[in-house]
Order: C-alpha cells, then structure tokens, then sequence
C-alpha cells in the first residue's frame, strides 16, 4: 500500500466502488460477502436472498457497496438491469457442484456478450468456492471448465477458498482492490 492510500485511508478519503455479485444459487455468494464485513457487522444466519441485497465493506483504499444477486433461475435475468451500474464484478462458482457448472458457463457467457459488459474493461474475479467439500474441483479445473482462459479483453483472476473460514477471501479481494485502482488512476 502505498503512502497516498495509506493517508487517504487515515483521512476517511475512501474512494466508492459498485460490484455485483453473481453466481449460481447455493455457490456461498452472501456467505463470501458477509465474511469481507468486519466481525461485528456480520450476520450468524445466512439465507438464500431473494432477488438481490445490498450490503458494505471496506478495505484499507475503497469502500465497498456489493450488490449481492440471486443465483436462482427465476432471478438470474434481473442481473442485467445493474450491469451499467457495476465497476467490478464477484462470481462465484460452487467447485462442488460438478452437474451445474456448464449452467455456471452459460450464465458467464451471457454476462460477458451482453451490450453493458462486452465493450468494458471491468474487472471480474472468481471464487472457486466449497473447496473445503471433499471432492471439489480445483480452482484450475473450474477455470478450464468455464474456459476463462478465453477472457483476453478483461483482467479477471480466480481463486480457491472456503467461504465458511474465509480462506482465499482476502488475496481475491487484494486482487480486485489493486484492479480497480489502477484502472482509475
């Protein structure tokens, strides 16, 4: 962190930033964006949301305003209506969940052609969640598996993690603080 980060944090100069939140319903979205608050600030009891929830974190640079999307199918295609909106994007996948990623890669691709997201160099980072379910695929399987490799026109990075422990929350969100500001200077 540099010292002008390190001064404006000290000086509450917290610059705004709009992320949308998306992944299939059950892959750990709301849990992942609970766990980024600070311990006082979250909740015990994690439910499935419902159509979206807004919810706020910080990090040492940016302050965070998370739109938190339903993962369920009858709520998927309120997603493009924040779109515009966004200025970085979480999609999370469920790593356990092998019967469901072609559906995960059919949501990816219809995010990434739509009119509101193609032209942009919007960040996206992946969380290959569920990591602690015996049996999940690794973070490099998922990221064949949705063919993120062919993402040439967008910075995007993948990571594994355990929403329930928070491992792998901090190095994605290191990752997207760092995409953010750098494209804003």
């Amino acid at each position: 962190m540099g010292l002008f980060d390190k001064l404006a944090g000290w000086l509450g100069l917290k610059k705004e930033v709009n992320v949308l939140c998306l992944g299939l319903d059950n892959s750990g979205k709301t849990t992942i964006i609970n766990r980024l608050k600070p311990s006082n600030a979250q909740t015990q009891d994690i439910v499935p949301t419902i159509g979206f929830s807004i919810e706020k974190f910080k990090t040492s640079s940016l302050s965070f305003t998370v739109f938190d999307m339903s993962g369920q199918g009858r709520y998927r295609n309120l997603w493009e209506h924040y779109y515009k909106e966004g200025q970085a994007i979480i999609f999370v996948i469920d790593s356990a969940d092998k019967l469901r990623m072609v559906v995960a890669k059919e949501e990816l691709d219809t995010l990434l052609n739509h009119p509101d997201i193609k032209h942009r160099r919007i960040p996206i980072l992946f969380f290959a969640n569920k990591m602690d379910v015996r049996d999940a695929l690794s973070s490099v399987k998922v990221s064949q598996l949705l063919c993120l490799e062919n993402i040439k026109d967008k910075p995007w990075h993948i990571c594994a993690t355990d929403a329930l422990k928070g491992e792998g929350l901090q190095e994605g969100v290191d990752w997207l603080q760092d995409q953010i500001k750098t494209s804003r200077t």
